[in-house]
């Protein structure tokens, strides 16, 4: 299926990661795809990427960007529009659970909220004048913990719940320019952050397995390909009656009656 992707320019935020994460996994599909993509990252490791791509004859560009500064986060929406003079899709992928729970300072509660929800804010910000010359569309990656809660962890909690309310929100505002607002809610993905930890726990092996079993469908986990092939979809013309939607690739691991875990 051509998904009509060819030389759209797509912001995406958080696709710096290391090889196999969600958000690098989505970049390599881009540019499988043809689109160009516009990488918005704090990691130098974007610098890379981006030459890789080049290298294949797909233009890129890396902005190296500190999410949490809103003059960062400005300048690098600029840098886009300024070389590509257009915006097709927005796609924020910014996600660090951060472990800032009750007991974190006022400081270090809003700085978790800067980083996985306010940046969402200022990229779509300062790119809505953009979408609305290419009636574009924004993707926002969630998470299952601002609807299951997990524990420990108010202030990614708290963002992913704001983030799942702001799509909505932006898919009421933008109707009348044509423009959608989607999110994607994720559970649980073997990612390399995943590895790493669950190496730290003194007991990793056998807490994975519990995880992995309470996994409806085929209890596994959920394929970063997976993830970002239902990305692509959902920004791409295929897509395009879809507005204010929680898509969940999850393995049925949020919503599935939990009769379907007992062992037989």
């Amino acid at each position: 299926m051509d998904l009509k992707l060819k030389d759209k320019v797509v912001v995406i935020c958080g696709a710096a990661g290391k090889e196999g994460s969600i958000g690098e996994t989505i970049l390599s599909r881009l540019v499988d795809e043809g689109a160009i993509p516009a990488i918005i990252d704090r990691n130098d490791r974007g610098y890379q990427y981006a030459e890789k791509i080049q290298k294949k004859g797909i233009d890129a560009l890396f902005c190296k960007t500190d999410v949490t500064k809103p003059e960062e986060i400005e300048n690098a929406i600029r840098t886009i529009a300024e070389k590509y003079g257009r915006i097709d899709v927005v796609l924020n992928n910014v996600g660090v659970n951060d472990g800032v729970g009750l007991d974190a300072s006022y400081e270090e509660f809003m700085q978790s909220l800067k980083l996985n929800m306010v940046s969402y804010f200022l990229i779509v910000k300062h790119a809505l004048p953009f979408l609305k010359k290419s009636k574009g569309n924004i993707l926002n990656i969630g998470s299952k913990v601002a609807l299951t809660g997990q524990g420990r962890t108010s202030g990614y909690a708290a963002s992913k719940g704001g983030v799942l309310a702001l799509t909505r929100e932006w898919a009421v505002d933008l109707v009348p320019f044509g423009i959608r607002s989607n999110a994607i809610i994720i559970a649980e993905s073997w990612t390399p952050s995943y590895d790493s930890w669950i190496k730290t726990l003194p007991n990793g092996e056998a807490k994975l397995k519990s995880i992995v079993k309470k996994i409806p469908l085929e209890n596994r986990m959920t394929e970063t390909l997976e993830i970002a092939d239902t990305c692509l979809f959902t920004i791409s013309e295929r897509s395009s009656h879809t507005t204010g939607q929680f898509i969940f690739v999850d393995g049925g691991y949020v919503h599935l009656d939990r009769a379907l875990l007992t062992e037989q």
